[in-house]
Formats: structure tokens, C-alpha cells, sequence
């Protein structure tokens, strides 16, 4: 598990290559997929993150999501501040407030 700081981009460095993922799916409790991060420009950080915090946790509760918060780093204030702006930063907020935990299913390429 990595020590997050207080920047992202130095957080991103620490993990582990998102190299043949394809995207990662959320699961809900009954197993459908509610949401998807697909490996694309502008969401590749996100998949990184999601990525590990499987790895680390096994899925998305409301320790993984502490974490993750804490990996998004100065994005967090941001995504609190303008709802709906940080859609990947929303989902660990929603879950550390109390949401219903999440399975992550890694896809591979």
C-alpha cells in the first residue's frame, strides 16, 4: 500500500501500471455493473487508481474509498466544492459518507 502526499501526479507514479487493462467495471451487490472507467484519455488517472484500490482492498467500501480519497489528493476539495465535475472522486465520497460498497472488476485488453 502506498503512503499517498499531497499531490496526485506524485501518487499516480507510485502505482502499478494500468498496461492491458481495459477498463474496470463497478459491481453492486446483486453483481450488475453500475458504472465503468473506460482506458481512455482523460480517465486513465482514475483507471490507475481504481485499478489499486482493488488490488490493495478486494473492492470499494468505505476504507478503500478513504484511501482513494486520499490518493486523489488535491482533486478532492475540488470535487466536494463542484458535484458532478469529479465523477470518480464522487463515487469515493458517496461510498466513505455511507454508500453501499462497490465490487471493482479489473477487465483486461
Amino acid at each position: 500500500m502506498i503512503e499517498p502526499g499531497p499531490l496526485f501526479k506524485d501518487n499516480l507514479n507510485q502505482l502499478p501500471s494500468i498496461e492491458g487493462v481495459a477498463r474496470v467495471d463497478f459491481l453492486d451487490a446483486d453483481g450488475a455493473v453500475v458504472d465503468s472507467i473506460p482506458h481512455a484519455p482523460g480517465k486513465l488517472g482514475s483507471l490507475a487508481v481504481y485499478q489499486y484500490l482493488q488490488q490493495v482492498f478486494g473492492g470499494l467500501d468505505a476504507k478503500a474509498a478513504e484511501h482513494g480519497l486520499a490518493v486523489f489528493a488535491e482533486h478532492v476539495p475540488d470535487a466536494r466544492a463542484n458535484p458532478g465535475a469529479h465523477p470518480n472522486v464522487d463515487r469515493l465520497l458517496d461510498i466513505a459518507a455511507g454508500a453501499p460498497a462497490l465490487r471493482i472488476a479489473v477487465v483486461t485488453a
